[in-house]
């Protein structure tokens, strides 16, 4: 299969797995809006939390982009499958995957390997590695059947997530989102370094609306002390997003026929500018944050700190 096929393939899951962005659908303009007061049902937050982004839709476009490989930016998998608490071990899961999916997109199966170790202990201490074949995975990554790997991990991170929030164990499933977002939020504003490309800019832009997404959900289980430390390190990106401004556009009236019945709609559109002095500072600040995760030590006295 051709990489553009690849491709096609992986943005075709991307779009069955997210649907439409979260907030459109609850209709609020949550730059207006505190975040930790709204009240939000469990069905709605299950929502949410399946509409959020695939951590491999970074990875995806800038390989799209042709943006060449860059191994300086990918952690070490060792430093982020040692033992520590259930929350940072999910964060770091989420980090690890967007971490593998950019290795196989690439195709680069030499370094994948250290990953996938890292990603089976992780899987293993949250009790969800039946979800994580490494024995199928692996070979896969040296087959080059890239489409079926692909395919694989979009899947068992998503049986894995659901595991999480059905064993009661949601704020794991969230960090694990979150952690793969930090990752791929950081893998996109370091190859925006790179190259100075217009869909790449466009697509920093949108996290706007994810990470109000991810705020949401992050409240929603803010009764552990150590969520909250994550919520903090989103609200400080959120600080420099706040720069990313979001212009509402009306059009005129419509009549629409929806089951039978003429309707009259008013379209809106919306649109978002963000200067370079904006995006430098929110590579600046992602980095900060997704650099704060990769040893042990670091998250020690970060939590300690707070």
């Amino acid at each position: 299969m051709t990489k553009n096929s690849i491709l096609l393939l992986t943005i075709t899951l991307l779009l069955a797995a997210c649907g439409q962005r979260s907030s459109e659908n609850l209709n609020l303009n949550l730059d207006e809006v505190e975040i930790a007061k709204i009240q939000i049902s469990p069905e709605t937050m299950m929502d949410i939390i399946e509409n959020l982004a695939s951590p491999m839709e970074a990875a995806v476009l800038i390989s799209s982009l042709n943006i060449p490989f860059s191994a300086s930016n990918l952690p070490n998998p060792e430093n982020l499958s040692t033992n520590t608490n259930p929350l940072e071990m999910a964060y770091r899961l989420g980090m690890l995957y967007t971490d593998l999916g950019y290795i196989n997109l690439y195709e680069n199966t030499g370094i994948a390997e250290r990953f996938l170790t890292s990603i089976d202990h992780l899987t293993t201490e949250l009790h969800i590695g039946q979800f994580f074949d490494l024995v199928t995975v692996k070979r896969l990554a040296t087959s080059s059947s890239i489409d079926s790997l692909l395919y694989i991990s979009i899947n068992s991170f998503n049986y894995m997530g659901n595991s999480l929030r059905e064993s009661d164990r949601g704020d794991q499933g969230a960090l694990m989102i979150t952690g793969a977002w930090i990752e791929g939020l950081y893998l996109a504003t370091q190859a925006a370094i790179r190259n100075d490309s217009e869909h790449l800019k466009a697509m920093i832009v949108d996290q706007k609306l994810i990470l109000n997404d991810l705020l949401l959900v992050l409240n929603f289980y803010n009764s552990e002390t150590q969520v909250q430390n994550y919520i903090t390190e989103l609200e400080s990106i959120m600080g420099i997003y706040d720069g990313v401004k979001i212009n509402y556009e009306v059009g005129d009236p419509e009549t629409v026929e929806k089951d039978g019945m003429l309707e009259l709609v008013q379209p809106e559109t919306s649109q978002l500018f963000m200067s370079d002095e904006v995006l430098d500072e929110i590579t600046k600040i992602t980095a900060e944050v997704r650099n704060a995760h990769l040893s042990s030590a670091q998250v020690t006295m970060k939590t300690q700190a707070k």
